[in-house]
């Protein structure tokens, strides 16, 4: 006898939910804020080579995550009370499983972060640390917002450290901006549940303000003073084999800066002052979400700064990504 054909079995009822699960408990759509991290680190030190940058960039993948799994975790009590709908208190996904993700999560990051180099896993460690030490104990002190300011600074430095040889001082700038940024959006978000806040929007549309403003203002003087006629800039020496030199600064990466520097300061003021006029739960909300996906033109400014303009477009390029996404997954 021919034996009947068995048909493949159908999907698990309820796959398609848990990975709507998993992609609402990580954040997916903030995760397109975090590569442009590692690239204006990168393009800020001079010079890198495609597999440490590689190496950044999945590092702070992994850790950000690792970060977003055990903050749920560690809020998971809250949670139940004010946002019943998330997959923790929902039993959508279970404590343990949570915690086990953010704990193997933060080992893969450090293990990409040791395989490009000593200087990338120190920094990786100090990125951890200040992740899991926020989530636990620093998120609800005063020492919050600047702690998770930091983690972001860390990051860019870290994009600086992930190659031999590297000039980690020169990416201080860039870790700032980051930082600064970082620390006022996490500032407002502690208003998005309840709302009422008018000072923490306000400041931090006057950071982004003024974070964009200097952006705007040293591109557009750095190409008033790039010779026109009968000069040449200074040809940099040559990378060695296999590196990967950031481009000279010149009049287009200036350009793409400037503009870059001016798209984060309207993308991040609007919903700031939105929030500021109207500090509602929603309003607030979404000052918040649009104040992470203005990291996106912040980091393309920061390495455009630098004439770095293939790693400027590519992470510019994640902005219409993360906005896509975040219509179909709640970042918050």
């Amino acid at each position: 006898m021919t034996p009947a054909l068995v048909p493949p079995p159908a999907p698990a009822p309820g796959t398609r939910a848990r990975f709507g699960a998993w992609a609402e408990l990580l954040r997916v759509s903030a995760l397109f804020t975090v590569p442009g991290d590692a690239l204006a680190g990168a393009a800020a030190s001079g010079a890198g080579t495609s597999r440490t940058i590689a190496l950044a960039v999945g590092c702070s993948l992994c850790l950000y995550e690792a970060g977003m799994a055990l903050n749920d975790w560690a809020d998971r009590a809250e949670d139940a009370a004010e946002r019943p709908h998330r997959p923790l208190p929902s039993g959508r996904i279970t404590a343990p499983a949570a915690l086990l993700a953010a704990s193997a999560l933060t080992a893969a990051g450090l293990a990409l972060a040791a395989r490009a180099g000593r200087p990338a896993l120190l920094l990786a460690s100090a990125l951890a640390g200040t992740v899991w030490a926020y989530d636990l104990r620093l998120k609800h002190t005063p020492w919050g917002p600047l702690a998770m300011g930091a983690a972001r600074g860390l990051d860019v430095l870290l994009g600086a450290a992930a190659q031999p040889g590297a000039r980690t001082r020169t990416a201080l700038a860039a870790a700032g901006a980051l930082t600064a940024h970082t620390t006022a959006v996490t500032a407002v978000s502690r208003h998005e549940v309840r709302g009422g806040s008018t000072s923490a929007p306000l400041a931090a549309l006057a950071a982004s303000t003024a974070l964009g403003a200097a952006l705007v203002r040293g591109a557009l003087g750095r190409t008033r003073n790039t010779p026109r006629t009968g000069h040449s800039a200074p040809v940099p020496p040559a990378p060695p084999a296999g590196r990967v030199a950031a481009a000279a600064p010149g009049p287009p990466g200036t350009t793409l800066a400037a503009a870059l520097a001016a798209g984060y300061a309207l993308s991040a003021g609007r919903p700031f002052l939105h929030a500021a006029l109207n500090p509602s739960p929603q309003l607030t909300g979404r000052a918040v979400g649009g104040g992470i996906r203005a990291m996106i033109p912040l980091q393309g400014a920061l390495a455009a700064r630098t004439g770095a303009l293939g790693a400027a477009l590519a992470t510019a390029a994640l902005a219409p990504l993360a906005k896509a996404l975040s219509r179909r997954v709640n970042p918050t």
